[in-house]
């Protein structure tokens, strides 16, 4: 009979509450388990249902909690660089969560400009920036006395071997968007013909109005092409076919004018097609045999002929599963089989439809019927609406929190947790941290505990996971699972948080019976602690979740 080992881990989303585990026990989160315990043997109930996420709520009162906030973090300072972090404002961060995020949108590929052409980003690179924290800190700022301009981000945005002066690069003005965030974009750059690299990254520069520096945030790397291959594609170029899960970009030229590109995306849950911003689309497989109504994606590449599905991936909204046609000029050619690859010119046959393409008239999305073509058998006719030209999207997000944090050096470079490695088990169990732009001023926390950490290297990070009693005086009652979110402080109090979360899970197949405890004499308490121990080190599992 084998016998499950006492460590363990898996990967899951910490975006949505942990369903119940093999147990039936429902996960909660540390901050609602930081509460004072109802009694002795019970577990707390969280406030909220499980799987509940709060959004949004009153803006007044969003206000006055950011406000309440400053004030408790500025009562915990105890030097100009190094605060005192309690574990009271770090559950009250855990509550609140008032980050900040750099989301920043481009596409993978790039057309090279030659002689004094100037062939801009299509579509352009976009920056959005999110997050309760902006405004708490433009609140702060307020408060010490700055002016509304000093307070206002600017951004400056370039390619990586040039950005050498806010003068090289373009200058990026943030406008405020009705759901809070912030959009910016740079919709004159392009590679020249100097330049002669085969990929390169996007920088992002941001600043305060003062002149403060915020920090230097790059995007993935963006591959250079000459123009669209107009040869028939083969698998053996990966590189540039789009396959099935990716994420693409739409966009359309009425009579080839670069002023009047248009984008499909998303707004109020419709579709429309947008002059100003764009949208990213999960692009699908669809499986051919399914019934109407029905949806059931695949791998492979995405080739002309096939059925797909386009998905928003912001607000989840799609389109109805349409077959992806290969367009030369004016012609959808219903004949092609062959691999999709970037920049190509595409049209959107509606599945089940008589001839009915996605097209756009102005900023409306509609249904477009197709002509036969009365010379060949195998094109339909469509109109400049209803040709798009197809691109694969890249997105890169960082997210970091000042609210604890006395800053004199930029937030950047931003760590990023790849993956995460449980050794050990017993008395000790230690963390393996996989990621990017370490350092030795960082320190690993679960939850509101601080957790001992060891710097390896600029990709690696060891710490020693905390013991459960760390979470609770009543650890020895504990009969659900704990969850504690993973997430790195600098030294300045700089907040970096992640997608991992860790979680204790007890076998409730093992816990000691309460008719035991009950008997067992009052003047016997460190044999008592001795059994808890060993039940704590035995019966809880570790999981590791993203």
């Amino acid at each position: 009979m084998s016998r499950e080992p006492p460590l363990s881990a898996h990967h899951g989303r910490t975006l949505h509450t942990q369903p119940a585990d093999e147990c039936g026990a429902q996960a909660e989160t540390l901050p609602e388990l930081c509460c004072s315990l109802t009694g002795a043997q019970t577990h707390l109930v969280p406030p909220e249902g499980p799987g509940t996420r709060r959004i949004a709520g009153d803006p007044r009162r969003e206000a006055e909690s950011g406000r309440s906030f400053a004030r408790t973090i500025s009562l915990n300072r105890s030097g100009p660089d190094h605060p005192t972090v309690t574990r009271d404002v770090v559950r009250q961060y855990l509550q609140q969560q008032p980050n900040q995020t750099v989301l920043i949108l481009h596409a993978k590929v790039a057309q090279k400009s030659y002689g004094n052409e100037k062939r801009f980003f299509c579509p352009p690179p976009s920056v959005y920036l999110t997050g309760p924290g902006w405004r708490i800190k433009h609140e702060q700022l307020k408060s010490c006395g700055l002016s509304d301009s000093s307070c206002r981000l600017c951004g400056y945005m370039g390619l990586d071997n040039v950005v050498t002066s806010q003068a090289d690069a373009l200058k990026v003005n943030f406008e405020e968007l009705p759901d809070s965030q912030k959009f910016g974009c740079a919709k004159a750059l392009y590679v020249s013909d100097a330049d002669k690299r085969k990929h390169f990254r996007i920088v992002l520069r941001l600043f305060l109005g003062n002149g403060q520096e915020v920090g230097t945030f790059y995007s993935k790397l963006i591959k250079v092409i000459s123009k669209p291959s107009q040869k028939k594609q083969s698998i053996k170029n990966a590189e540039l076919c789009i396959s099935s899960d990716s994420k693409v970009a739409l966009f359309n030229r009425l009579r080839s004018q670069t002023v009047s590109t248009r984008y499909l995306c998303v707004d109020g849950g419709e579709f429309i097609a947008s002059a100003r911003q764009w949208g990213a689309f999960t692009l699908h497989l669809d499986t051919d045999s399914c019934q109407k109504g029905e949806f059931y994606p695949r791998d492979g590449y995405i080739r002309y002929g096939s059925a797909v599905k386009l998905i928003c991936t912001t607000t989840g909204v799609s389109l109805p599963s349409m077959i992806i046609r290969k367009v030369y000029k004016q012609y959808a050619v219903l004949d092609v089989d062959e691999p999709v690859s970037q920049l190509h010119k595409c049209a959107f046959h509606i599945k089940d439809t008589s001839r009915m393409y996605l097209c756009l008239s102005n900023e409306k999305i509609i249904q477009f019927q197709a002509m036969p073509c009365s010379k060949e058998a195998n094109k339909e006719v469509l109109t400049d609406g209803a040709c798009w030209t197809i691109i694969g999207t890249e997105a890169v997000e960082y997210t970091f929190s000042e609210s604890l944090a006395q800053l004199h050096s930029p937030v950047t470079p931003v760590p990023v947790i790849n993956s995460l490695e449980l050794n050990g088990g017993g008395d000790v169990a230690t963390l393996e941290i996989q990621g990017e732009s370490f350092s030795p001023d960082l320190k690993v926390w679960f939850g509101d505990v601080e957790a001992e950490t060891m710097y390896r290297n600029p990709k690696s990070l060891l710490c020693v996971v905390p013991d459960i009693s760390s979470y609770s005086s009543e650890w020895r009652w504990l009969r659900q699972p704990i969850t504690a979110p993973l997430f790195l402080m600098r030294s300045d109090g700089l907040i970096f948080s992640s997608t991992f979360s860790f979680t204790y899970t007890p076998e409730q197949s093992c816990f000691p019976s309460q008719r035991v405890v009950r008997e067992t004499p009052e003047d016997s308490d460190n044999f008592l602690n001795t059994i808890h121990q060993e039940f704590t080190r035995t019966n809880f599992h570790l999981f590791m979740q993203s």
